[in-house]
């Protein structure tokens, strides 16, 4: 059975589509049949995998303007990783959730049951908003994860987003599953950055992930590439990175 598994925190900045392009990345590598929506108005993990912006996109999905299977695309030079892409052309799809997407609340969810029996995974990239779109996607997911900085704000945000989160569950009856937190750019030397992993570990009954800072990120999304395949002067992704994801991977779709 495919699962699909979205990552969401109501805060910019924290490396959603970093986190989830990585890993959708790391599972199409282990040979499964990927997809990434891209249901990020700002389209940025389309941006990152294609150069070119594609014929249709998610907003055409929903609105009925063509099938699923013609908006899919696979991503250049990356065997088994596939986009359903946003590309933010006119803002269609902030135009849609904000005017139409309140009359269909369970479209998000009926588009994943129809896709997800042609794929091994499914990773859902969203905005750092929860307004009706994140809501409606994070309904559509077998399980959320958190990701967020070695911030106050972002703890704030995390809180908020778990309070959020079981009002949700409550009110559209989700079975969303929510037990994993990842600190993006931890640096275990700042003071800071272990206090707030402390107070995450505190915030309740989560497994914790902490990534490193690594500028292996930002040079390969500039170059529209994998992280795990990308190399500058003959240096990669940081092996400390690449264990990280390799066991958030296996935590996910054990």
């Amino acid at each position: 059975m495919t699962k699909t598994v979205a990552f969401h925190l109501q805060k910019g900045g924290v490396g959603k589509t970093t986190i989830s392009g990585t890993l959708a990345c790391q599972s199409a590598l282990d040979g499964k049949k990927t997809l990434i929506v891209d249901c990020d108005p700002q389209g940025n993990v389309s941006s990152w995998f294609l150069q070119e912006a594609p014929r249709y996109e998610l907003a055409d999905v929903l609105q009925g303007r063509c099938f699923v299977n013609d908006a899919i695309v696979e991503a250049p030079g990356m065997e088994n990783l596939y986009i359903l892409p946003t590309f933010g052309i006119g803002g269609t799809l902030k135009t849609y959730s904000e005017t139409k997407l309140s009359e269909e609340p369970f479209v998000i969810q009926d588009l994943i049951k129809e896709v997800a029996e042609n794929y091994d995974h499914v990773v859902m990239d969203l905005s750092p908003g929860l307004g009706m779109l994140e809501r409606y996607a994070l309904i559509a997911s077998d399980e959320v994860i958190t990701p967020m900085t070695s911030e106050v704000f972002s703890l704030d945000g995390l809180e908020i987003f778990i309070h959020e989160l079981q009002k949700l569950r409550k009110n559209l009856r989700s079975n969303v599953r929510h037990d994993k937190i990842i600190i993006n750019s931890f640096d275990t030397r700042i003071r800071q950055h272990r206090d707030i992993y402390q107070a995450a570990l505190d915030s309740g009954n989560y497994k914790v992930y902490l990534i490193p800072v690594d500028p292996i990120f930002r040079k390969s999304q500039e170059a529209g590439k994998a992280p795990q395949l990308f190399k500058v002067h003959g240096r990669g992704m940081k092996d400390s990175t690449q264990i990280v994801f390799e066991e958030l991977y296996k935590d996910i779709w054990k």
